[in-house]
């Protein structure tokens, strides 16, 4: 168990290879760890396109709410 919400299950072994798998309510989201990371990097990379006109027009209007 992880946590009092997600169980881990092994679902086999197959040679040195384990499956396992995860029982969590559906607002629990569950990723490999370099899926989690190539999001991570990709909205890294999208967030270094804002250039400063866009962020400070952003931010007035932020601060105009």
């Amino acid at each position: 168990m992880i946590g009092d919400d997600v169980e881990v299950v092994v679902l086999g072994v197959e040679g040195d290879f384990v499956k396992l798998g995860f029982n969590a309510p559906k607002d629990v989201q569950i990723m490999r760890k370099e899926l989690h990371q190539s999001i991570a990097e990709e909205n890294a990379a999208g967030a270094a396109h804002i250039d400063k006109i866009q962020l400070d027009q952003l931010l007035k209007n932020f601060k105009s709410k």
